[in-house]
């Protein structure tokens, strides 16, 4: 299948400071796809040379099969949706929606029918003669949603477009913004740097660090399967144990990592990630690993009777869980997410246990 949008080679330097090393990705139609990653990965970057604002070092971009690399922004046929929102302030809000509509000289008739089914689909139709500083925040931004809607882009664009509003407000935009994507069927590549935000919203993440992309894949993906430490450390909360490869393997042959002072079963998967490490082909004993256990992974049980043993630490209650902090044997810390059933006090001495195929083995 072919891409509706693909960067193929581009990057943007300024001076000696790279902004974005030679990237290449494909978004398919219908697709939403989030560029996610901490300040300065290089995702606005990125999103600013799709949209045309920034001009790239190098590379190329195509929609459709068309390069578009040089073409103006507003002859790309894409929609822009900003975290300000840009509204009008003298304008009404139905003449916002209408202006872009406007400039690109549509008739009357198709103007009016445009700006009415966009205000119906987010459920602004009775606000159309407000003007800007009469609504909410939340308002403001689905105003900006309907006017980039209003002339039916195939690809929008959308940098943190809820980065200024509250939590409450934001979780319900992120739902309003699935709904509208799904409505519209068109191609959604969307910024941000939150982690939540990304899993909730997206077909698929590209995670960014360091002006290049870290991995691509399902949110499912990236949870789960992380390719790398910079991965498992920003997607989700992480356990992660350093350790080395015992020099015996376990009952069934599966690797055993020495770590937080116990012996853990690897997962018979983890072999390949050894032997990629290594770069021998075999198992090496003694080779420094990291394993990523997420916090709803481990149960809780007597101690000396899970693969390694700590002393509670600290617990918090989240409502509909709780989170217990363990001080391990060797040191180091580790984060259980358990039901609210359970009634673990601090200073308890416990075992833990999991399922060593809901474990990731990273090198170290």
């Amino acid at each position: 299948m072919s891409s509706k949008l693909e960067a193929i080679g581009i990057a943007k330097r300024y001076g000696d400071a790279v902004a974005l090393e030679p990237t290449d990705l494909a978004v398919q139609a219908g697709e939403f796809l989030t560029l996610l990653g901490p300040s300065g990965s290089g995702k606005t970057t990125l999103l600013q040379m799709i949209s045309g604002l920034v001009a790239p070092s190098a590379g190329r971009i195509e929609i459709d099969g068309r390069d578009v690399t040089y073409v103006e922004p507003g002859k790309r046929g894409i929609g822009m949706v900003f975290q300000s929102y840009a509204l009008f302030p003298h304008m009404s809000v139905w003449d916002n929606v209408a202006y872009g509509l406007r400039m690109r000289r549509k008739s009357r008739d198709e103007v009016r029918a445009a700006v009415d089914s966009a205000l119906a689909m987010v459920r602004m139709t009775d606000y159309a003669k407000r003007f800007p500083k009469e609504l909410s925040g939340g308002q403001q931004q689905r105003i900006a949603l309907a006017r980039c809607f209003a002339y039916r882009p195939s690809v929008i664009l959308l940098d943190e477009p809820l980065g200024a509003l509250d939590k409450k407000l934001r979780e319900h935009m992120q739902s309003e913004i699935r709904r509208l994507h799904k409505e519209l069927g068109a191609t959604f590549v969307y910024v941000t740097h939150d982690q939540d935000e990304a899993l909730t919203l997206s077909d698929r993440i590209c995670l960014m660090n360091q002006a290049r992309i870290e991995q691509v894949g399902t949110p499912a993906d990236l949870y789960d399967r992380p390719a790398t430490r910079f991965a498992a450390g920003f997607i989700g909360h992480s356990n992660l144990l350093e350790g080395a490869l015992d020099a015996t393997r376990g009952a069934s042959g599966e690797p055993i990592l020495l770590a937080a002072g116990g012996r853990i079963p690897l997962p018979m998967s983890a072999l390949e990630t050894i032997r990629t490490t290594n770069g021998k082909g075999a198992f090496a004993s003694g080779e420094r690993h990291t394993l990523l256990v997420r916090p709803e992974a481990p149960r809780i049980v007597e101690p000396a009777s899970g693969f390694v043993d700590g002393t509670i630490a600290d617990i918090v209650f989240f409502g509909s869980d709780t989170r217990v902090q363990l001080a391990m044997n060797d040191g180091s810390e580790l984060t259980v997410r358990c039901e609210r059933s359970l009634s673990p006090r601090i200073g308890d001495r416990v075992g833990l246990l999991w399922d060593p195929y809901r474990t990731t083995l990273l090198h170290s």
